[in-house]
C-alpha cells in the first residue's frame, strides 16, 4: 500500500512539521538519556503499529550504539533481563500512556512511583512529553500510511538543520 498523502509536500503540513520538530528538539536536548528516549519511542511505535517510526527509532538507536539484543527485546521488555529498573519504568509509562483507552486510570500509581524513584523532575517532564509526542507522530504516519524501511539514521537531525 502506498502512502495516501505526503505530509512533507503540503505547505500547511510542512509548517506544522517544523513546529512539531521544534518541540521534539526540546525533548531531545533534555537530560533524559538518549537511549531511554529511543526505547520509549520504539515501544510506543510498536504498540501503535507505526512502521515508519519503528524504522526510525531502531535505526537511530542502533547508530547511537544500542545493542541488537536490547532492540529486539523492547517488545517483550517485561520478559527480559537487559533493561535497567529505570528503563523498565520508562517503558511502563510508554505502554500505559499509549494505551489510555485500555485502563480507566491511565498511568498507574505504581508506574508513577517507579518513575519518581529513578528520574528527576526534568527527566519526568521529558518522558511525559515524549510519550505524547511519539503517539502524535505515530498517528500522523499511520493515518497517511507512511511506510517504514527507507529511513536512514540522521535524517531527522538533518531535516531540523535544513
Amino acid at each position: 500500500m502506498d502512502a495516501r498523502f505526503n505530509l512533507f509536500e503540503n505547505e500547511l503540513a510542512a509548517r506544522f512539521a517544523k513546529r512539531f520538530a521544534g518541540a521534539a528538539l526540546v525533548i531531545h536536548d533534555s537530560p533524559l538519556p538518549k537511549s531511554t528516549q529511543e526505547l520509549v519511542s520504539l515501544r510506543a511505535s510498536q504498540i501503535n503499529g507505526c512502521g515508519h517510526c519503528v524504522d526510525m527509532h531502531v535505526k537511530e538507536a542502533a547508530a547511537a550504539g544500542e545493542s541488537a539484543v536490547r532492540l529486539h527485546l523492547v517488545a517483550a521488555w517485561r520478559e527480559s533481563t537487559v533493561f535497567t529498573e529505570a528503563e523498565q519504568a520508562a517503558l511502563a509509562l510508554a505502554e500505559e500512556g499509549t494505551r489510555l483507552a485500555d485502563a480507566h486510570s491511565g498511568v498507574s500509581d505504581e508506574t508513577w512511583a517507579q518513575l519518581r524513584k529513578h528520574y528527576d523532575e526534568d527527566q519526568i517532564a521529558a518522558l511525559v512529553c515524549l510519550v505524547a509526542m511519539i503517539n502524535a507522530a505515530n498517528r500522523l504516519a499511520v493515518i497517511v500510511h507512511q511506510k517504514g524501511g527507507s529511513y536512514e539514521a540522521g535524517m531527522f537531525a538533518a531535516a531540523l538543520n535544513a
